[in-house]
Order: C-alpha cells, then sequence, then structure tokens
C-alpha cells in the first residue's frame, strides 16, 4: 500500500507530486541572473523573460534585471542575458553589432535540439519540428535552418506537411510538449511518410517527462488537480491538459494561492498539487497552506522519479567570476603585505 493510499479517502487530502518545480535548465537561468547581478552590479538586461513565470520575473527585477523584447532595447555596450528558451543565430549576431557583452542562459536540453537542428540541415534533411507556433524556443530552434525546417503543430499540422525527399525527413521537437500529444503526432507522421526517421535521443526533456509522469499517476484519484505555472508556460498547461486526460475531475492553473477558488474545492476530497518546471517551490508551500486552512490537512507525497542533474554556469559567466575572485585574492594579498610590513 501506498503512503497515499493509506489515507482515508473519507478525509480531505492533498497528493503532492513529486518531481515537481525547477528543473536543471530553469535552475541554472535564474541562477544565471543572479549571479550576473552580483558581478557586474544593476542593471542587467535580459531578451525576453528568463524562464515563463511571473513570480521569478517580478522577483528578478527587483534585483536590477531589466527585461527587453529585443537587442535593440539594450543601450549598446551593455550587458544581455538570453533566455532559457534559446534565440536563433540571428539573435547572437544582432548583439555583436551593438557591441553588447551576451551572456546564453539556453537550457543545454534546448542547445541539444539547436545541435541537432543545425546537423540534419547541412545533411539536407527536411526537418518537421514539432511544437506551438510563436513559442519562443521553436522561434530559437527554427532560426538554426530556417529552409530546412516546417513546423507541425499538433497531430492536426500533420496533413499540411509537405516534404522535397519522403527518404530524408527528421522530426524534431520543443523540449516541452505534452508527451502522449507529441508521440501521435509522431504516429500521423509516420502513417504519411513512412521513411520519417528519430532524433538521437528524445527531444522532449526528462523535467517535462517525469512531471507529466508523476501527475498520470495522481489524477484519477483527485477531485481536482492544482498546477502553480504562468500562463505562458508551456509545461505548466501541458500538466493541467494531462490531468485532465488521465482522470482527473477538474484540473486549474494558477501563479499564487490567492488564486484559488473556494468553489473548486466544494465537495472534494483529494486535491493533486504540482508545478510546472520553472515555478520555485515556495509557491508550491504557500497552495498547501491555503489548503491547510479548508481542511486539507492531509499530505502524501507521490514519488515517481529522483531528480539529480545539474548544469553548470555559461562558461562566459564563469571566466568572468573566476578572474574577479583571482583579483580578490590578490587585492587581499597586497594588503596583507602592506599591513605586514608596516
Amino acid at each position: 500500500m501506498t503512503e497515499a493510499q493509506a489515507i482515508p479517502q473519507t478525509r480531505k487530502r492533498v497528493l503532492l507530486a513529486k518531481p515537481r518545480g525547477y528543473c536543471a535548465g530553469v535552475d541554472r537561468a535564474v541562477q544565471t541572473v543572479e549571479e550576473a547581478l552580483k558581478l557586474y552590479g544593476a542593471p542587467i538586461y535580459v531578451r525576453k523573460q528568463i524562464v515563463h513565470n511571473k513570480h521569478v520575473v517580478s522577483t528578478l527585477e527587483r534585483q536590477g534585471a531589466i527585461f527587453v523584447e529585443e537587442n535593440e532595447e539594450v543601450p549598446e555596450g551593455s550587458i544581455v542575458i538570453f533566455s532559457a528558451h534559446g534565440v536563433a543565430p540571428e539573435v547572437h549576431e544582432q548583439a555583436r553589432e551593438r557591441s553588447l557583452k551576451a551572456i546564453d542562459a539556453t537550457c543545454p536540453l534546448v542547445t541539444k535540439v539547436h545541435q541537432e537542428a543545425k546537423r540534419f540541415a547541412a545533411e539536407d534533411y527536411d526537418i518537421l519540428l514539432i511544437g506551438h507556433e510563436g513559442h519562443e524556443e521553436v522561434i530559437g530552434t527554427a532560426g538554426e535552418a530556417p529552409a530546412h525546417v516546417q513546423l507541425v503543430d499538433g497531430p492536426d499540422g500533420v496533413d499540411k506537411v509537405t516534404v522535397r525527399d519522403p527518404s530524408k525527413v527528421v522530426w524534431l521537437s520543443q523540449t516541452t510538449l505534452s508527451v502522449d500529444e507529441t508521440m501521435e503526432t509522431v504516429a500521423r507522421l509516420k502513417r504519411r511518410l513512412p521513411m520519417l526517421q528519430s532524433p538521437p535521443s528524445d527531444d522532449i526533456c526528462y523535467a517535462t517527462s517525469n512531471r507529466q509522469h508523476v501527475v498520470k499517476q495522481i489524477a484519477p484519484d483527485c477531485d481536482v488537480v492544482i498546477v502553480v505555472g504562468s500562463r505562458n508556460s508551456s509545461n505548466s498547461v501541458r500538466l493541467v491538459e494531462v490531468a485532465l486526460d488521465a482522470g482527473a475531475r477538474a484540473g486549474h492553473l494558477v501563479d499564487y494561492a490567492s488564486e484559488i477558488a473556494d468553489e473548486w474545492l466544494a465537495g472534494a476530497t483529494t486535491v493533486g498539487l504540482t508545478s510546472g518546471a520553472s515555478v520555485p517551490d515556495d509557491l508550491v508551500m504557500e497552495v498547501l497552506d491555503h489548503l491547510a486552512e479548508r481542511g486539507f490537512t492531509d499530505v502524501a507525497e507521490v514519488t515517481t522519479a529522483d531528480e539529480r542533474l545539474t548544469f553548470s554556469l555559461p562558461q562566459e559567466l564563469k571566466r568572468d567570476m573566476k578572474a574577479a575572485a583571482t583579483a580578490r585574492s590578490a587585492e587581499a594579498a597586497t594588503l596583507a603585505a602592506g599591513a605586514g610590513r608596516a
């Protein structure tokens, strides 16, 4: 018997999903902005939202980060950080033209998809990129090989696909999609294009897959599933969809506990709780407190994976941090030597 099953269902309970919240790529991106502010001082400019979370962005703004839409808004010679979602090569070129010091906080798993796009384009493949039109990650990946990439926006987009050579076509995907919907899209593509090749490894990131998997586990037992995350967060929106598809009677996306309507909980005995990959866990704890005040005091954490992956900070930032540390050590040594002579 699991811990979740051990709680009598006549009592109000919360099934708390794990893994949830920050993934390695988000943690790296947020740390990049925080460390840059410490090292260089405010303001630090960030192109687009560093991650898709309202709370994270407002917190970094209070610390001195300025979020802009394009490089043209950054004063020449300033520091700009590129978001975790990745950018097209032309964005790097624009930064060079404006003499900007660019720090690339693109998630390494997104960078992997970029590299795949470049490699398959160099081999003259047609690339079918499964993703959502207008999403920053899709724009960045497509920008690596615009002449070779076609966007396939879900299963319904399959019929619009045209290729030059059915024997030289490969699919790639946005990293934050629904695993099930992506596989449905791939299956439809393969019925049309039997020689369609798959990427060397799954493009959908481990964190997206893990968060969806645990939601599938808890959803059938839930009267309502609450997902903490912002509405422009693709992976957070997908979690609500996954919960409903897996059997939850209702699902809602909130940025903060204060957005939870009491009518959502009326008559409920089991609430599922999780958060998107760009959400700090203190926001989830606030939701737990909110639920406890309404009688949901029994909490069982349901764990389906143990995430230990971490990513190092961008090389350009690490170099400057090391140089600053060396300079501080040299200055301290000089001061110590001077005090000794005195």
